[in-house]
């Protein structure tokens, strides 16, 4: 925008200057045009009945004050019309080396009236197309400051949590004047850019007393100050320096951020002290549901969910990831699962967030949250791991959070770091795997010494195991006089009796950990290996033995004791039930009661094995071989 200062920079044809009488501080007045009149248009027609706002008035032509008595009356009016239009300035032609052109009565009344005075020894065709060129050049700047702006909002943010919404907005404006800006408290800086403003402006904010006003007196000589605050609390401020001048236009659009820096901060605060209420009403929630006063829960939650904890069954959710990463991981819950879900952080771990996923009866579980919690977890990297409890009353959520929490170990073991539920968890994942690869390889090792035999063995062993042998025949595309064959010198190496389950499942284990986990032998310190039963009572494997089993314990029949005699008996149903004293459609109800709450299949030889593991670190079943004297193993009395 053109100003009575830069004009004459801009046009220096114009040969315009100041008045020796006018004010040189009225340079920053802006110019939105030229009028033009004649010395005998004022004095034959009288001062024009409206000005345009904003213009420099020109007289052209040389104006002759002999009459002065006329003249200087004109003026007078013409002064009188430009103050109230808000003219610009008044410009005269004066011949080159004219002292003084204006009559001190004018220059009078013009400093009154507040209006600068101005000379130009241009001729009258020197200005012609000036008018048009100032329009231009406030086209220019108006479709500039209209850039500025729509680029100012497009800095505001997309949600009101966003954390570098200020951040942004200031370095904008530092990029857009060329300047160093600096949003700061009394008692902390909340955005500078570039990073050393703090150091450049913080002088200036001490010296200079915020009073509230929109643009305050400069605290150095190219020094902006303004209030984001109301006036009754100045205590956020904006800084703005910079080695050259402002222009009324910087002004204007510092005013402008101003105003949305102050509204993003007043959005922000309100959001954190929404935020804050809301959280501690949904963790009132929680607690309330983990002493199982669900009604009262509900209660807390009607207003903040209505209807989110009506169902009467739920299922429980834990994030575990790093403590700097649990306020991004909330937030991204909620934008995945908020409406479905109680999300809460953990108050006794600053690692761990809780999401209560409601089921309305009848309705099936989805696997949607799961889906989509897995998702997030994965995109929160190696450190974060998912674990999901089974789906409990809504008043047994203490029992559901405690599963969900033992799930989340075992979850942090797994390849993948999910385990959604106990029925998810690998076993071998869970085993100390330093440890279990030394049993594992001093089991096997009659095998592995003659690497050709090893070689046929390994690739038959484990399917001939979990099959008939005619089944794996066929699987493994050998006759099945082969797989007879190599089977039997393994039993025979290894001292086994595969007929019997217990042999088949720990052999099983042993070639899973060998030739799916490691492949080079691990050193045996001192030459003596674990043994099994130490590994299957370490702290993980006993929680998931105790949590796959808990389901079962709450049916009024003896599941477990109808699956320990099952297994005595290698799996026969027949001896079991003599033993027993019950049918042999009882025991099979039993045990598929129990397959049904485990989750286990004990057709195949891996659902046996976590039967028969989770009983003994659970209950402490004994596990029994067929030879006491096979490396790494130990009978159980």
């Amino acid at each position: 925008m053109p100003t009575l200062g830069s004009l004459p920079d801009h046009k220096p044809e114009l040969e315009l200057a100041f008045a020796p009488s006018g004010s040189a501080a009225a340079a920053s007045t802006e110019v939105s045009g030229v009028f033009a009149i004649t010395p005998e248009e004022l004095l034959e027609d009288g001062v024009p009945g409206a000005l345009p706002e904003g213009a420099l008035v020109l007289i052209t032509g040389t104006v002759s004050f002999r009459l002065r008595g006329r003249i200087i009356t004109v003026l007078d009016l013409l002064l009188e019309r430009m103050s109230r239009d808000a003219s610009a300035a008044l410009v005269v032609r004066a011949e080159p080396g004219t002292r003084q052109p204006f009559p001190q009565a004018i220059v009078d009344e013009a400093a009154r009236r507040g209006i600068p005075l101005l000379v130009t020894t241009a001729s009258a065709e020197a200005w012609e197309g000036t008018h048009d060129e100032i329009q231009r050049m406030r086209l220019l700047a108006a479709e500039l400051r209209a850039a500025q702006l729509g680029s100012l909002v497009e800095e505001l943010p997309a949600q009101l949590a966003d954390p570098r919404a200020i951040q942004r907005i200031v370095d904008w404006l530092a990029r857009v004047l060329d300047a160093q800006v600096l949003v700061s408290e009394p008692e902390r800086v909340l955005a500078a850019a570039p990073a050393t403003a703090a150091e450049h402006l913080a002088g200036a904010i001490i010296r200079q007393s915020v009073d509230g006003s929109a643009t305050q007196a400069t605290g150095g000589p190219h020094t902006q100050l303004i209030s984001l605050a109301s006036a009754s609390t100045a205590d956020t401020v904006l800084a703005v320096a910079r080695r050259t001048p402002f222009e009324k236009a910087d002004l204007r659009l510092m005013r402008y951020a101003a105003k949305l820096l102050g509204l993003v901060d007043q959005a922000a605060g309100e959001y954190r002290a929404a935020s804050d209420a809301s959280r501690a009403a949904r963790h009132a929630a929680f607690e309330l549901l983990l002493d199982g006063e669900v009604a009262k829960a509900r209660r807390v939650m009607a207003n903040l969910a209505p209807g989110l904890l009506d169902a009467d069954t739920v299922r429980i959710f834990v994030i575990d990831t790093q403590p700097g990463n649990r306020d991004a991981a909330i937030r991204r819950c909620h934008t995945a699962v908020g409406r479905r879900c109680l999300i809460v952080r953990d108050q006794h771990s600053d690692r761990r967030i809780v999401i209560v996923h409601p089921i309305p009866a009848g309705q099936e579980s989805s696997s949607s949250v799961g889906d989509q919690l897995t998702h997030l977890v994965r995109a929160l990297g190696p450190n974060s791991s998912l674990g999901g409890s089974g789906i409990y009353s809504m008043s047994l959520l203490a029992d559901a959070l405690h599963e969900a929490i033992t799930v989340q170990t075992f979850a942090a073991l797994q390849p993948d770091s999910v385990a959604l539920s106990v029925h998810d968890s690998e076993l071998v994942t869970l085993l100390p795997q330093l440890e279990a690869q030394q049993w594992a390889h001093s089991l096997l090792a009659p095998l592995m010494r003659d690497p050709t035999q090893w070689d046929s063995v390994r690739g038959t062993l484990p399917t001939a195991l979990a099959f008939p042998y005619t089944v794996a025949a066929r699987r493994l595309q050998l006759h099945r006089n082969t797989v007879t064959r190599r089977v039997a010198r393994a039993a025979e190496l290894l001292r086994m009796n595969f007929s019997a389950v217990t042999d088949r499942i720990i052999v099983a284990l042993a070639m899973e950990l060998v030739t799916h986990r490691e492949s080079d032998p691990p050193d045996l310190p001192g030459g003596n290996p674990p043994q099994l039963t130490n590994l299957l009572t370490t702290p993980p494997v006993r929680a998931w033995a105790e949590t796959l089993l808990r389901p079962a314990q709450a049916d009024r029949r003896d599941l477990l004791t109808t699956a320990e005699s099952w297994l005595s008996f290698d799996t026969h149903v027949e001896p079991a039930a003599r033993q027993l004293e019950l049918s042999e459609v009882t025991v099979r109800s039993h045990l598929r009661a129990l397959e049904k709450y485990m989750q286990r299949d004990f057709s195949t030889l891996s659902g046996v094995r976590d039967l028969m593991f989770s009983l003994h670190a659970a209950q402490g079943r004994p596990i029994t071989t067929s030879s006491e004297r096979s490396p790494g193993l130990c009978v159980v009395a």
